[in-house]
């Protein structure tokens, strides 16, 4: 059927089960085919086809909510509500969200980009809806190792006291990003392997019931059958939450699926339908994925698998440079220990874990258990690396806090995908870890301008004794090479450029430095550029010299204005009776859509051609002002 013509789930319920397969193989096409060009979150999206028809096979939405944990598994769920013909605009800039958008359709009844939320969210929801005294089913597809995640768990506790007609789909495919860790998920293996009991139950139940004397012994047989459930299911993990358990079930045998939901939307409270789901399915560069390549993935070539946009000759990623120096760091100190929430892939620690797998820690989706656990090493001798991405970071905030900070414990921290991120959207963009982390004492905060720079804040973290966080953007930077790493002394900036009748002054961090000071050089500006390295503690002596020039200032970051960098410059000056005439570059306070790195900088006035036009008119206006 031609895909693009859909525009609601109705007519799956005049599909026969062969049909409803032949759609199945149509949309995995449709998908590998679309995010070849857009890119997206491929190998999740592939796992769940069969599911998702089934859900809406069984359910009617919107009126039932069903809605997905992580959001990145809705793809199907897009197409099958309307939004296939304009999946060539998949998170491009004003294009289809790569999640679950509100504003996008009324069939998204929920959105997040962060794992875990869905099952709070659904408990209110089917609180607010028996408030109401209404009647509509609440369906979270909760997967990608989310269910390990602290705040899943906190919900799964009161969802259990609460006993509210909720039906939780738990799609295991064994992985997050990259393999799923810890207990929870060998836990969720025994439970797979209780299949053999659900096929022992159904086989006894579908012969014994064929007669009337194999209904009374059925009947008979009723408690030992609930015994050997309470054994092999209850005293799991989800019988220990007070839950219901339905499963496990085959997640591409749409039969089985559409039976075990019906069956489940007519149980009374709350229930689990656990769902074996392979990631990547139909695919096979997805299937034998165990790394997380595939879990987010550029556009790519079908055939070969190889990504289109490859790292540019004498490149590599920041994320690589970060790990590729905290590995040859930890060569020389064992006390280096390297810690993630599920991002092994995304912050390129593969080299760290296969050189020192006693010394690498995978904490699964739990940021506010890493941080913790972080702290716990650091108190105890360890100097633990936390790679973390900046949106993702947010969610250990009170850890990083009460925990990392308060106690001043050596923690230095990657701080990964700092600023714009790009296609994910607003759910994604790093742009707020500035001003949550400067409002906390102990905490050393910097961001590098380049390669060697890096290196030698990751040395000089290494070898402080205070929380030390490094941001870096989800970009790529040049190859250092062979460079000998020195300390940074803490809270100081650099002036490049410097010269005694330069006219303005601009300063900035990050990669913009040397862009920006590119810029001013071949075109002979009268400009100073301040490489703004530390957000705190700040160069209030450089600050001050600034201030004594008498000479327009330009703040210039790419991250948010509120509780900025330029914010912290004005209040030092502002504190002291410094006159210093600032004007400042930055994202405003509103959430920033999804699109390229350009077009959103473009958007928000912040992008490198309007901030240089601004400095010729401002030298313009110096000139005037002079004579």
């Amino acid at each position: 059927m031609d895909l693009n013509e859909i525009r609601n789930p109705d007519f799956l319920r005049t599909m026969d089960e062969k049909q409803l397969g032949e759609l199945a193989q149509e949309i995995r096409e449709f998908l590998i085919k679309n995010i070849s060009r857009t890119g997206g979150h491929l190998a999740s999206n592939l796992g769940v086809v069969e599911l998702t028809i089934a859900l809406h096979r069984v359910f009617s939405v919107p009126e039932d909510k069903v809605f997905f944990d992580v959001g990145h598994q809705c793809y199907t769920h897009k197409i099958l509500t309307g939004r296939a013909d304009r999946f060539d605009t998949l998170r491009h800039f004003q294009g289809l969200s790569g999640f679950q958008k509100r504003s996008e359709s009324i069939y998204d009844v929920w959105e997040a980009g962060h794992s875990s939320t869905s099952l709070s969210a659904a408990l209110g929801m089917a609180v607010a809806r028996d408030l109401d005294h209404r009647n509509y089913a609440v369906v979270p597809v909760i997967g990608d190792g989310a269910l390990g995640s602290g705040m899943a768990l906190e919900a799964l506790n009161q969802i259990g006291s609460e006993k509210r007609n909720l039906i939780i789909v738990f799609n295991d495919n064994n992985m997050s990003i990259s393999r799923n860790v810890g207990a929870m998920a060998k836990g969720f293996s025994k439970l797979r392997a209780g299949r053999g009991y659900n096929d022992l139950k159904r086989s006894m139940k579908k012969g014994l019931r064929s007669n009337s004397f194999g209904r009374i012994v059925y009947s008979g047989l009723k408690s030992i059958k609930d015994t050997v459930r309470d054994t092999i299911i209850d005293e799991g993990i989800f019988g220990e939450f007070n839950l219901d358990y339905l499963g496990p079930v085959d997640g591409h045998n749409i039969h089985d699926l559409i039976e075990a939901l019906e069956t489940a939307r007519s149980h009374e409270g709350p229930i689990v339908v656990h769902v074996i789901t392979k990631k990547g399915k139909g695919y096979p560069f997805c299937e034998n994925d165990l790394d997380g390549k595939w879990h987010g993935i550029g556009p790519f070539d079908i055939h070969t698998g190889r990504e289109k946009h490859e790292t540019p000759a004498g490149y590599l990623s920041w994320s690589a440079l970060m790990s590729n120096t905290v590995l040859s760091l930890a060569e020389e100190n064992p006390d280096i220990v390297a810690v993630t929430p599920a991002m092994i892939y995304g912050s390129c620690l593969q080299p760290f874990f296969a050189r020192f797998p006693e010394r690498s820690f995978d904490c699964g989706i739990a940021e506010e258990h890493a941080a913790t656990f972080c702290a716990g090493l650091a108190l105890s001798g360890k100097r633990p690396y936390f790679t973390v991405y900046s949106s993702f970071l947010q969610r250990a905030y009170d850890q990083i806090n009460h925990d990392i900070c308060r106690m001043d414990l050596p923690v230095v921290i990657g701080i990964d995908r700092a600023g714009l991120s790009g296609a994910d959207g607003d759910t994604h963009h790093g742009v707020f870890d500035i001003g949550l982390l400067k409002a906390v004492p102990n905490m050393i905060l910097c961001e590098p301008a380049d390669a060697e720079e890096a290196m030698d804040m990751l040395y000089t973290g290494f070898s402080g004794n205070h929380p030390y966080a490094i941001r870096f953007p989800r970009d790529y930077v040049k190859d250092p090479g062979n460079y000998t790493m020195k300390t940074i002394e803490t809270g100081t900036w650099q002036m490049l450029n410097d010269a005694p009748d330069n006219r303005i002054i601009v300063m900035t961090y990050g990669p913009d430095v040397h862009t920006l000071l590119h810029k001013i050089t071949v075109n002979s500006l009268p400009v100073t550029v301040v490489n703004c390295r530390f957000m705190k503690p700040i160069d209030t002596a450089m600050i001050e010299e600034i201030a004594a020039r008498n000479l327009p200032v330009i703040v210039y970051e790419s991250d948010m204005l509120e509780n900025g960098l330029g914010a912290s410059i004005l209040e030092y000056c502002s504190d002291r009776g410094l006159d210093m005439k600032i004007r400042r570059f930055g994202i405003p306070d509103r959430y920033v859509p999804q699109g390229s790195i350009s077009q959103l900088r473009r958007m928000m006035g912040i992008d490198l051609n309007t901030v240089f036009d601004e400095i010729v008119k401002d030298l313009e206006h110096a000139e005037v002002s002079v004579h």
